[in-house]
């Protein structure tokens, strides 16, 4: 059964949470249990990043994600989430070609698959997408900086907006996409003193990654959190939990049980 909208994490709480001082949390998740549990530990918004393409699907890049891959994946974590607020990434060309298409794309992640918002990679020529995605009734959070589907252009996971006049740009692009109707903003892989010149400048909240201590918010990527993701750790990203040696750990007692003839035992055997 549904939670009521009334108990659920909203755009405008958000806001409040920027007004008053008090930090956002916001993690990833990709299926229904992780998003339980995310949700009964209190995180405020639960991203389906596009991030599952690597962490999930195996992939070098973000790019090879489909948009109903992502529309599948937010249908599971929407079953999970009873409080958060549920924000889908668009995935790549899901809203590149079009404005009509991506309007299209971004309310079928609200009708088909039960998330309150999206988010999209708002390199320059997206403001006017962000605005008529906005103008539609949908709630659209903008990443800034290190912005994972241009990876090719950018040259790799490079930290973004080092010289002053890129900086005074992106400054600029914030601007505008709060202006076009962004509810929220999150920055990726930039240097901490232009992230607090946004987080000042801005009305919406800013969601950091990457982007040091000044933002309204903080998001990580699950896998990296907990310690599951092996293949690389970004700079920022602080390590809760050590589950991928538990998981092999468990794994290899798990085998060398049933090799020995440990398990089953008398008590997992029925009579």
């Amino acid at each position: 059964m549904e939670k009521p909208l009334s108990d659920r994490v909203t755009v405008p709480q958000l806001r409040q949470k920027k007004r008053e001082g008090r930090k956002i949390t916001m993690l990833t998740a990709y299926d229904a249990l992780f998003a339980e549990l995310l949700d009964e530990a209190g995180v405020d918004l639960v991203l389906v990043g596009d991030s599952l393409a690597l962490v999930v699907q195996g992939h070098e890049t973000t790019l090879p994600v489909t948009l109903e891959e992502m529309l599948y994946h937010t249908r599971l974590v929407s079953r999970g989430v009873r409080r958060a607020l549920v924000v889908a990434d668009m995935p790549f060309l899901s809203y590149q070609v079009s404005v009509a298409e991506a309007v299209r794309n971004a309310g079928r992640f609200l009708q088909e698959a039960g998330a309150a918002a999206v988010k999209l990679e708002a390199l320059g020529a997206q403001t006017e997408t962000v605005r008529a995605i906005a103008d539609a009734g949908i709630p659209v959070m903008a990443h800034l900086g290190l912005t994972p589907q241009a990876v090719h252009r950018l040259g790799g996971y490079k930290v973004q907006a080092r010289e002053p006049a890129q900086q005074e740009r992106l400054l600029r692009e914030a601007e505008a996409l709060q202006a076009a109707g962004a509810f929220a903003l999150l920055l990726e892989a930039i240097p901490q003193d232009l992230a607090r010149r946004i987080t000042r400048a801005l009305d919406i909240p800013t969601i950091g990654i990457g982007a040091g201590p000044h933002c309204d918010g903080q998001v990580l990527v699950l896998h990296d959190m907990l310690g599951l993701f092996g293949r690389f750790t970004p700079k920022f990203v602080k390590r809760y939990a050590h589950l991928r040696d538990e998981v092999l750990q468990a794994v290899r007692r798990y085998k060398e049980d049933v090799e020995q003839g440990r398990f089953p035992g008398e008590e997992h055997s029925f009579h």
